[in-house]
């Protein structure tokens, strides 16, 4: 009986805390049929060590030791290296369920799908979060054809944008490299690899553990995060090109994008001087105004800050602000459901 392989693409960088936990949750797979390439990205700290060791325990697995290029240049190459027939890509603070590659697997054959994607947990130090908007933990599946998937993931609410959490037939992939030296590098990938989809699941069943660091956005920002609205101008161009019906959805995300961008910057001043990046997002939505003015037609929490915006940012700002201490007060915001915490012991060394 013929036994397909799955390559499974680990990039790893500065994860010493969280390293046994990811690969130990990938060797403990029940499907036993894989390639597990380790790349170690020119990681300062013992990570490399460590891979290393792995390697000497388990014929299953590769490491690459490369100079360090980001993500991007770390999965592209996995990918080079990969010789399985599908592939997945598994960032190393992340890990997953035991069942996970077996379910995506027979997802894949069952439907003859060229991408499987299964829900997942937010993953934090003392709780795990279940989007139940999304997904129900029933393990039912969603079908959807190339339209539908590209629909979706330009919405991000189902379908995500992550390249992790998804199974993929390794030639649908090869010739797509991950876009190097960026942020958010998945959006500007993600739309080339959908349009190449005949069928794609969606499996409701959580199967992978994202983890939440607790460094958050604004504490960590930078000017270096703006590079998802290129990413999004990119996908744009793409989707007026070869999906022009779904233009207004991509220019909701820009836009959505945009005003938090000009909020976060807005905030941290000291990294925007002069508030030179903040005139090009008040430029980019006063030139697109006809554009904006029409996606946000019956989207009315995005069409009220974006009236407020054209005011003057200030005005959304303060808006902003003043809603931030409404929700902390009621908690309206809190759409995820808290799952009962019952994590496997991955944590343990080899």
């Amino acid at each position: 009986m013929h036994h397909s392989i799955v390559s499974v693409v680990v990039p790893i960088y500065k994860v010493e805390k969280y390293i046994h936990r990811c690969i130990n949750s990938i060797l403990h797979q029940t499907y036993p049929y894989l390639e597990i390439i380790l790349v170690n990205d020119g990681s300062p700290d013992r990570c490399g060590e460590i891979a290393e060791e792995y390697k000497h325990k388990d014929s299953r697995i590769i490491v690459l030791h490369k100079e360090n290029g980001g993500l991007s240049d770390a999965r592209n190459a996995g990918m080079k290296e990969a010789r399985g027939e599908y592939t997945v890509f598994v960032d190393s603070d992340d890990w997953l369920e035991p069942t996970m590659i077996e379910d995506m697997l027979h997802c894949r054959h069952e439907h003859q799908a060229d991408l499987v994607q299964s829900a997942f947990y937010y993953a934090y130090d003392d709780k795990l979060l279940f989007d139940s908007n999304n997904y129900s933990n029933n393990g039912s599946k969603l079908l959807l054809d190339n339209q539908e998937a590209m629909y979706e993931l330009i919405k991000n609410d189902k379908v995500k944008n992550f390249a992790w959490g998804k199974l993929y037939r390794s030639e649908m992939i090869k010739d797509i490299p991950f876009k190097k030296g960026v942020l958010f590098e998945d959006v500007f990938w993600a739309h080339q690899v959908m349009k190449r989809v005949k069928t794609f699941v969606l499996l409701h069943k959580p199967l992978c553990h994202y983890y939440q660091r607790s460094d958050s956005i604004v504490a960590t920002y930078s000017t270096r995060n703006l590079d998802i609205l290129t990413g999004l101008k990119e996908r744009l161009e793409f989707v007026k090109k070869h999906y022009p019906h779904y233009q207004d959805e991509v220019y909701r995300s820009i836009l959505q994008n945009s005003l938090m961008h000009y909020t976060l910057l807005f905030r941290n001043r000291r990294i925007d001087k002069g508030a030179i990046r903040r005139k090009e997002i008040n430029e980019y939505i006063q030139a697109n105004n006809d554009s904006f003015k029409k996606a946000v037609e019956g989207i009315s929490d995005l069409k009220k800050e974006y009236k407020l915006f054209c005011i003057h940012p200030s005005v959304l700002i303060g808006y902003r602000g003043i809603k931030k201490i409404r929700n902390k007060l009621e908690h309206t915001d809190i759409k995820l459901k808290e799952v009962e915490l019952f994590i496997g012991d991955f944590n343990g060394r080899i």
